[in-house]
């Protein structure tokens, strides 16, 4: 016989408009009211259960337990994910197409990442000393976009790179709004996806070159579980999978920025740290500062897990943003302290700002990788390569937008290039 225990409920009828206005702390504020993490909530009228948690997590990513086929609102799908993206996918054809995905993250093209995202930071430095201020957010989207551009293969004229940045951007931008944002989002999707759909096009037709082993080409000429080519609007999709991602790393630039400025001490333990310290501060980074504040999934199958019972095609989401500042998990985790990952020993489940599990075969983000690179190369290029002042201006994150934003953009001024640089 099965212990079974009743998940906590809240009993406000419908609980999306808390949702909007709590933002990342919707599901921390309500995990300790009900001092549970599990409990069920109505979000846009839709019965929810949300869970908190490494053990919740591991479960999360049980592919026999959970599938991400419908997981996402129609909403989210029509803007950021697009339509048949790896992220809707499931068993098989989730492996099938997680492997291709994988594939473009050998070792030799994540080596040529880090000289690209050096090469495209190194090129801005003239420019940038003869202007008055610099908004770092918009001129870090630029150079985001020409490294993804360059990095897949995707040949865009340099005149175009800021319309393609905002359009890239405004996807991400749209996951967690209502209203105009969401819009353009719906907008800059149907924008991009022609765009790279006629791309796919002209490249199987012979008329548009791409090198082999680049995203572009090895989407364009992949073949599915059936053996066929991937329909060109799917192949457009997974393209631009490649390419949002990148230009979202804006945003954790702008972050490690504003880290940099509100902890001074931090450029000199990067200067004299190294590589380890580096990748600690690019890890605490993405600990600390709100990204992505959950993600969802469906129950596969009806199933009992610590005394709950979890019934088919239940929506399930996880908290992202909470685990990340659990002290369960992290000791005070309201400081920012890069040195708490020098000798932490992080398991599969206890820090998931992209994912949890398996690279293969979970929904664990396969650009991982790709996005701690070029974080890494980013915070080198701030602290060594460049100095710069601070002006006076609004610095406070909103805790409820989503995904989260400075309002200044972080302006810079008086940049200067590092000599012997």
């Amino acid at each position: 016989m099965v212990y079974r225990l009743e998940i906590p409920k809240d009993k406000t009828f419908d609980s999306s408009i808390a949702l909007l206005r709590e933002g990342y702390r919707f599901i921390p504020n309500r995990r300790r009211k009900f001092q549970s993490d599990i409990f069920e909530v109505t979000l846009m009228g839709q019965k929810t259960i949300c869970i908190s948690g490494p053990e919740a997590a591991k479960v999360f990513y049980d592919e026999k337990k959970f599938k991400r086929r419908n997981a996402p609102p129609r909403r989210i799908r029509k803007s950021l994910f697009g339509d048949g993206g790896v992220q809707t996918l499931d068993d098989a054809a989730h492996r099938e197409r997680k492997s291709l995905v994988m594939s473009l993250f050998t070792e030799e093209y994540i080596e040529t990442l880090k000289q690209l995202t050096a090469n495209e930071w190194d090129a801005v430095v003239n420019k940038w000393i003869t202007m008055e201020e610099i908004n770092l957010f918009q001129e870090t989207k630029k150079v985001m976009c020409r490294i993804a551009c360059k990095w897949s293969g995707v040949p865009i004229k340099d005149e175009k790179i800021e319309k393609l940045a905002n359009e890239l951007w405004a996807l991400v931008d749209s996951f967690g709004a209502v209203g105009v944002r969401h819009w353009q989002g719906r907008i800059a999707r149907k924008t991009l996806d022609r765009l790279i759909e006629n791309m796919i096009h002209q490249l199987r037709a012979g008329k548009l070159y791409a090198e082999r082993g680049t995203a572009l080409y090895e989407i364009a000429w992949h073949k599915d579980v059936n053996g066929k080519l991937l329909d060109e609007k799917v192949a457009a999709v997974e393209v631009i999978n490649i390419l949002r991602p990148i230009v979202a790393i804006s945003l954790y630039v702008l972050f490690g920025a504003l880290a940099l400025h509100a902890h001074p001490k931090e450029k000199e333990k990067l200067n004299n740290g190294g590589v380890e310290y580096t990748r600690m501060f690019t890890q605490e980074v993405r600990r600390y500062y709100p990204f992505t504040p959950f993600t969802g999934a469906r129950v596969r199958e009806n199933f009992y897990w610590a005394g709950h019972h979890f019934l088919k095609n239940q929506l399930v989401i996880l908290d992202v943003y909470g685990m990340n500042h659990d002290e369960r998990i992290w000791q005070r985790p309201s400081e920012f302290r890069p040195e708490r990952f020098k000798d932490k020993h992080l398991k599969a489940y206890d820090f998931i700002p992209q994912g949890g599990g398996d690279f293969h075969l979970n929904h664990r983000c396969a650009g991982e990788l790709v996005t701690i690179t070029v974080m890494e190369k980013s915070f080198e290029f701030l602290t060594n390569k460049i100095t710069y002042t601070v002006p006076k201006q609004n610095l406070q994150i909103s805790g409820v937008r989503m995904p989260p934003m400075i309002n200044s953009g972080f302006i810079i001024k008086n940049v200067e290039r590092l000599k012997n640089v």
